[in-house]
């Protein structure tokens, strides 16, 4: 990706700061309106692949804003493409819709009592994650660059993406199914930016991180076949839960004794272990299932093909057989690094340069990593905690909260990028 020159990168900066108070009084004026729109999607969350209300309100606004909109993306997905006056290039801001079956424990005025069906059996519904926060930024983004169509040089194309948690069992989802519909196509996207709430660090506060910044995460199934007999005659079959214990302790060797773990973190993780119906038989089978986490191509690559070696071998030293079966979930979150040093002043403008800061790689997966392997792509995490609050809710809880005063820096942070971008782009 292009970068300019640094001298003249900091001019456009300069100009673009005395441009800022034109836009702050909207920044103002739109803040309780997604503060409102956001406790409206929390109170009213639709599981993935099933944002179908969510979705309604997201089209209606941006048609009332002049956008011209897609709907039924990778089912319940909404794309909107806001042309500017003058032509150029194109970039991408994506916010995720969908939420978690959780069942939500808090005394908020606008906490979810939906209910809804996740793998048959009937779950609370919570915006655990705060993609209701994410919409509803997005839509506050799109009000403000609808009514500034002449300070856009290019093209803004808005991403309502269903389905980040993962698809239900059997049906296609998420943004690589946007991808699979064209939603990077017509026009073709250049460059794409996505933000997350972080219920764990200030309001106020933005956090990034170049290069790998989330981990590919990969799911894997391993059978064991051993030989059934009774629990008091052991020698006389082949034990698979002992086989499927060496295997555990055999696959954490592989991230302890082979991985560079200077380089980046790993992550091995059984978490589901069956096998057996009577405490005096040893069954003739094991199944396991876990989760593998990387934030490096080469090391994901090698995990992999270690994990098949070790776990075909232990089983034959032991008399047994075994089988493993790794599915790709989503890619690395790889932030471009010339797109993060081209836009991080930007970043640095809207929030204050001490407030912009850089963090670790995060071991949790996002599928905004398949847009990225894509086009180039700059995903960063926006402060989503009251100050001083010593024991905030983690995401995935039926507690977890969001402090929504944070919500128009969010909004500030991708308007600017979007304008920036574009206008870096001429």
């Amino acid at each position: 990706m292009r970068l300019f020159p640094t001298f003249c990168f900091s001019l456009f900066c300069l100009s673009l700061v005395a441009q800022g108070p034109n836009l702050e009084e909207e920044y103002k004026a739109i803040e309780e309106k997604v503060i409102q729109w956001r406790r409206d999607i929390h109170q009213n969350p639709e599981l993935s692949n099933r944002e179908f209300k969510t979705a309604e309100k997201i089209a209606k606004h941006l048609r009332s804003l002049g956008i011209e909109v897609q709907t039924g993306v990778a089912h319940t997905g909404v794309v909107g493409i806001l042309k500017g006056n003058r032509p150029g290039k194109v970039v991408a801001l994506r916010a995720d819709m969908d939420a978690l079956p959780v069942t939500e424990r808090n005394d908020l005025p606008f906490k979810s009592n939906v209910t809804g069906e996740y793998l048959g059996e009937k779950v609370g519904v919570m915006h655990a994650c705060g993609h209701d926060t994410h919409v509803a930024i997005l839509m506050g983004v799109a009000e403000i660059l609808s009514k500034n169509k002449d300070k856009i040089n290019g093209t803004v194309k808005f991403i309502f993406q269903p389905a980040e948690e993962g698809p239900p069992p059997g049906e296609e989802g998420g943004a690589a199914l946007m991808i699979k519909e064209g939603v990077l196509k017509n026009p073709d996207v250049d460059a794409i930016f996505g933000l997350h709430i972080n219920s764990q660090t200030p309001v106020g506060t933005i956090r990034y991180k170049s290069g790998g910044a989330m981990a590919a995460a990969q799911s894997f199934v391993i059978n064991v076949k051993g030989k059934q007999s009774h629990g008091s005659r052991p020698w006389s079959g082949v034990d698979p839960i002992l086989i499927s214990a060496k295997i555990i302790d055999g696959l954490q060797t592989i991230i302890s004794r082979e991985m560079d773990l200077t380089n980046e973190a790993a992550v091995i993780t059984v978490g589901k272990i069956k096998s057996g119906v009577r405490s005096n038989i040893i069954p003739e089978s094991a199944e396991m299932r876990g989760t593998i986490r990387t934030l490096d191509y080469n090391m994901k690559e090698k995990i992999s093909r270690r994990m098949k070696e070790m776990v075909a071998t232990i089983a034959k030293a032991y008399g047994g057989e075994a089988t493993i079966d790794i599915q790709d979930n989503t890619d690395i979150t790889y932030n471009d690094p010339d797109l993060v040093t081209q836009m991080l002043p930007t970043l640095q403008r809207v929030a204050g340069t001490d407030n912009v800061v850089t963090q670790n790689a995060i071991t949790g997966a996002e599928d905004f990593s398949y847009f990225q392997r894509e086009v180039p792509g700059f995903f960063f995490f926006l402060g989503g905690m009251t100050p001083g609050n010593e024991n905030p809710y983690p995401h995935h809880t039926p507690d977890f909260l969001i402090d929504d005063s944070g919500l128009v820096l969010g909004v500030k942070a991708m308007t600017e990028l979007a304008l920036d971008y574009l206008e870096n782009g001429q």
